[in-house]
């Protein structure tokens, strides 16, 4: 029962084809459906008016998709309403419920029943003799903490997560703490995210993230959606796609799968549109690549422009690629060189495909990339990010207004995490900073990251393992390997708003310390504090809670971590305490020790706040060149072996990361259901599946290990051959703790090598 994800079906599964536009009708009654169960009928439409607004607002806690930047009054989206009325249920998990379910029975709970249980009340401590969670203070678990923190060898016997969705002061105070301490430990979720695109853009560009902003979005000429699945992982991109679609842009969705983002849209905010169920095409072109096919595509489409080039000039921008970048020629030479059929075979799509990608490409004045976890969950996934950077240095899609690379963050804050220092590679310009506006002397040796982090804790090298936010146990591959890891500690910190499994898979020792929502008011000595978040699109911006606290026994997470770090560090000359009492105390420092975070405190009251500066978007590129830099990988044999497919885990629509809503996914037709198997029918008839029929998968390794889930059902899709598909975190199982990318150190979720057959007596 430990790893079972979803509620119990009320009824049989059911799978529909799904023909209708993304939002519209459906997320309404969906939104409807959510607000009714959480009885936040009054609360939720007033936090649903407050919600992505500067004044007196608070940023959604779900995706990163930037505000807008019209003054839209309902910049909200079906996923977002579900995230913030989940966070303000009224039911609660206080000192009764701990006392009348052991750890052991809750174990055998489903991930959704505990999450349902609604909010965490007060600190609680892991009693080993009764079992039980018990009660404690937060003077006690601080103390919990800081004599074990003090009490190792080696401050490396410590590691430091984070989910993403933490704000940017916490933030910088928990890697200021870690760093105090003496360790670069600090994973987290980009690591098994979009660590592959910030490699990539910092080694092509110089830079760790997109240089596009939402105007860009609303002026681009072609929008090239790749590995996204925009109406469920970032909903309100559907309303830059129906206005794009409008204005007579160019918009080709790149994905195994034609999600429904990629059909058409009924924007919720557009009221005359919704009245007359009137919907917008969302795209122009739907290509449907093999699973980690896309940098043979994206190759593919280059090739075809320096071939066009050799009779129409313009198709390439010779003067921006004479004046700022590197390589070109061996570029050119590797295109020229690759044959067709293999771009052909490795893609999964015919050239003809190709070429009317390429089309659109050449015929638009600006072009925007944008990708997510389809692209960098992969072994290639920095070479294929590095590719979107060839195409686009190509015709000089760089540094100029509608144009350039967009990657989709998933999560609310999870850049500026890394902006604000949670990295376990930082780099010397940033710990010269720290040290010098902190007066601290951090380590320099690189940390741990996500896999080593679990590595560590698996082989006794690490004791400690602290969480903000986040369910690790469930996020993480390998499950069986993640949860013997998390049980071999001596103490485990859970900071968390809702119970949840990495709760009950602990350490010897363990801690839930409860803290408050996004949605919450954070009261400190100086007032109602905000704290500031950053935007998959480097808009850093303030977020005011509008609720009263769950409990009066919550803490703001920038308190939390303050008396972690007393209680680790006595001696500190850090004033955690001072900066507590006023966060813009906090900001004051991190505009000396961030780069871009000058005049903090006053930018980011600004109007929609303040962008961070991009160099790479002025055409500065901070490469060793100082030019931009073109990559010549080889293309990865992509191909799956006879008999394997090559099976990616994906979200369901009723899911937010790991916590799971319903066991519905209503934009691919499915109820009742999760655990599933999306496959080609003639990849099911060649061997034996019946449709729905039940299958047993199994996954190979890189080092030839196995492992298996029995029992999916197997559920005929419009899916390339050779390919499959599935839910996350169930299918995390599958992803071996050592298959992780050479590239980019992320596990290769999106890219598991499996067999699947009829159930064993089925």
């Amino acid at each position: 029962m430990e790893h079972r994800v979803g509620p119990a079906p009320d009824a049989a599964p059911q799978v529909r084809p799904y023909h209708h536009p993304a939002a519209g009708w459906g997320a309404a009654k969906s939104v409807t459906r959510v607000l009714v169960e959480e009885r936040e009928l009054v609360d939720g439409p007033r936090a649903i008016m407050r919600m992505n607004h500067e004044n007196g607002g608070f940023d959604c806690p779900g995706c990163a998709w930037p505000d807008d930047t019209k003054g839209l009054r309902l910049d909200i989206c079906e996923n977002g309403i579900k995230h913030v009325t989940w966070e303000m249920t009224r039911k609660r998990v206080d000192r009764a419920f701990f006392a009348a379910h052991s750890v052991t029975e809750l174990a055998g709970w489903s991930d959704y029943d505990l999450e349902n249980q609604g909010r965490l009340t007060e600190p609680m401590a892991y009693d080993p003799e009764s079992d039980h969670y018990v009660p404690i203070s937060w003077k006690e678990a601080f103390e919990v903490v800081g004599a074990a923190l003090r009490g190792l060898d080696d401050p490396n016997r410590a590691s430091f997560y984070t989910s993403g969705r933490l704000g940017n002061e916490a933030t910088f105070l928990y890697q200021l703490m870690a760093r105090e301490l003496g360790t670069n430990n600090l994973p987290d979720c980009s690591n098994m995210c979009h660590e592959a695109s910030g490699r990539a853009l910092q080694a092509a560009l110089g830079t760790g993230k997109g240089t596009v902003d939402l105007k860009d979005w609303e002026s681009a000429d072609a929008l090239f959606i790749l590995g996204v699945n925009a109406a469920s992982n970032a909903p309100r991109m559907l309303t830059a796609l129906a206005e794009a679609e409008r204005r007579g842009a160019q918009i080709v969705h790149v994905n195994p799968l034609v999600e429904a983002a990629a059909t058409r849209t009924i924007v919720p905010h557009e009221f005359l549109d919704m009245a007359l169920f009137k919907s917008t095409r969302t795209s122009t072109l739907n290509l449907q690549p093999r699973i980690g096919g896309d940098m043979a595509l994206l190759r593919g489409m280059a090739k075809a422009v320096l071939e066009q080039s050799a009779s129409d000039p313009k198709a390439l921008d010779a003067t921006f690629v004479e004046r700022h970048t590197a390589g070109f020629e061996e570029y050119r030479a590797l295109c020229a060189a690759t044959p067709w059929e293999e771009l052909e075979r490795q893609s999964g799509l015919s050239r003809a495909d190709i070429l009317r990608a390429a089309r659109v490409y050449t015929e638009a004045d600006r072009s925007i990339v944008s990708w997510c976890l389809g692209l960098t969950q992969h072994e290639h996934g920095v070479d294929t990010v590095r590719e979107i950077v060839n195409l686009l240095l190509l015709r000089g899609n760089i540094g100029r207004e509608g144009a350039g690379p967009s990657p989709v963050r998933g999560h609310s804050n999870v850049q500026g995490n890394r902006t604000c220092g949670i990295d376990h590679r930082p780099t010397e310009a940033f710990l010269d900073r720290l040290a010098d506006a902190c007066g601290i002397d951090p380590p320099r040796e690189h940390g741990l990251d996500t896999v080593r982090t679990i590595q560590a804790m698996r082989d006794g090298e690490v004791k400690v393992f602290v969480a903000m936010g986040g369910n690790f146990a469930l996020a993480a591959p390998d499950t069986p390997a993640t949860y013997a890891a998390l049980r071999s500690c001596d103490l485990t910190v859970q900071v968390s708003t809702k119970l949840n499994r990495s709760h009950l898979v602990h350490g010897r020792a363990a801690l839930i310390l409860p803290c408050l929502g996004r949605t919450e008011k954070d009261h400190q000595r100086k007032g109602v504090q905000r704290t500031s978040v950053e935007d998959s699109m480097s808009m850093v911006h303030l977020s005011l809670g509008m609720k009263r606290p769950a409990s009066p026994h919550l803490l703001s997470e920038p308190a939390i971590v303050a008396g972690m770090a007393r209680a680790a560090l006595p001696d500190s000359e850090t004033p955690w305490d001072w900066y507590i009492e006023d966060y813009d105390r906090i900001r004051d420092t991190m505009a000396v020790a961030l780069d871009g975070f000058e005049d903090f405190n006053r930018r980011v009251r600004l109007p929609l706040g303040f962008r961070i500066k991009q160099p790479a978007r002025e055409l500065v590129f901070l490469t060793p060149s100082g030019r931009a830099e073109f990559s010549t990988a080889a293309l990865p044999d992509v191909v799956p072996e006879p008999g394997t497919l090559a099976l990616g885990t994906m979200r369901s629509h009723d899911q937010w990361n790991t916590t799971i809503y319903s066991d519905d996914d209503r934009y691919r037709g499915v109820k009742n259901l999760r655990t599933l198997v999306f496959m080609n029918r003639a990849d099911m008839r060649e061997r034996g599946i019946a449709d729905m029929g039940a299958v047993d998968i199994t996954s190979t390794a890189k080092d030839g290990s196995h492992r298996y889930l029995k029992g999916y059902t197997a559920v005929p899709y419009d899916i390339p051959r050779g390919c499959a598909a599935g839910y996350m975190p169930e299918m995390n199982v599958l992803c071996a703790l050592g298959d992780y990318s050479t590239q980019s150190d992320q596990p290769i979720m999106k890219h598991v090598k499996v067999t699947i057959v009829p159930a064993a007596g089925g």
